[in-house]
């Protein structure tokens, strides 16, 4: 039987969180002794531990068939690649930065100016679509050190918590990406990886689906149902179910994570005692 192959990045920020994903969709992957190829004795996949500016090429070759990597890497190599799912984790920006004692007065400020980045492309765009002439400075690393030591006026960079910025001195004014992890295929696959990639997308959506819900228990006086079944609709409906004291009624149902404390509040205002809040594993739509 065909393998998938999937690429993986061999150190950094999204290579646990590959891992721990692929494992809470029953999927355990050993690349034990840091090697560079891995196998799964669970699906029918074997990963390879790759540099992530080097993952695009890989699935674009067919070396090959999937990819975890960050968004802002697909779009910087522009690599003839599918995304497929966006997968909820290492979320990070590609901003603009400055230093803090700079005269920034909008996107225009930086006319003329030197901007030094590890993503020409992305930033290249993002000047003409803005009319901006500016010289960029390509660097592979340290791209924050740039303006201290005056190779640059401005950078673009990677941007979570922004203290790195701040410890150089440097403050965030434009936000060019919103980028995440995310799943990325080679575009002619057989029926049979097809089917598996599938296969696959099937257990991610149930993973995810299951942490941006929650599972909610309560009781109601059956006067009260009615009201409360309004607020919670559930997948499809709740689920009503008698209590043994007379004229009470148990409600099971799901909560949006986004909706989650303002359900909760009018729940309480409706009526609803003992409410239980309960994490979910796994969620098939």
């Amino acid at each position: 039987m065909n393998k998938l192959k999937i690429a993986i990045q061999k150190s950094g920020r999204l290579n646990q969180k590959s891992l721990d994903l692929f494992a809470q969709c029953g999927i355990s992957i050993s690349n034990g002794d840091r090697k560079l190829v891995g196998e799964s004795k669970t699906f029918p996949i074997q990963s390879l531990f790759l540099r992530d500016d080097d993952i695009p090429q890989y699935v674009e070759q067919g070396v090959a068939d999937l990819g975890v990597l960050g968004l802002n890497e697909v779009l910087e190599k522009g690599k003839n690649i599918k995304v497929l799912r966006s997968l909820g984790f290492s979320n990070c920006r590609l901003s603009l930065a400055v230093p803090k004692e700079s005269e920034y007065k909008g996107i225009q400020s930086l006319n003329g100016k030197r901007i030094a980045t590890s993503y020409p492309n992305i930033l290249q765009q993002y000047l003409l679509d803005n009319h901006i002439e500016a010289q960029i400075e390509e660097l592979s690393g340290s791209v924050e050190i740039a303006t201290g030591i005056g190779l640059a006026d401005a950078i673009c960079d990677l941007v979570s918590t922004g203290s790195t910025l701040l410890i150089n001195g440097l403050v965030e004014v434009e936000c060019i990406l919103q980028s995440q992890a995310v799943l990325v295929s080679n575009n002619d696959l057989s029926a049979e990886k097809q089917d598996l990639i599938d296969r696959l997308l099937f257990r991610l959506d149930a993973v995810s689906a299951a942490k941006e819900n929650k599972y909610v228990l309560l009781n109601a006086p059956n006067d009260k149902v009615a009201e409360i079944v309004k607020i919670l609709p559930g997948m499809r409906s709740p689920t009503v179910l008698p209590l043994s004291t007379l004229g009470w009624s148990s409600l099971h149902s799901v909560i949006n994570e986004s909706e989650f404390w303002d359900k909760i509040d009018a729940l309480k205002i409706a009526g609803a005692e003992g409410i239980l809040i309960v994490p979910i594993e796994k969620m098939i739509l």
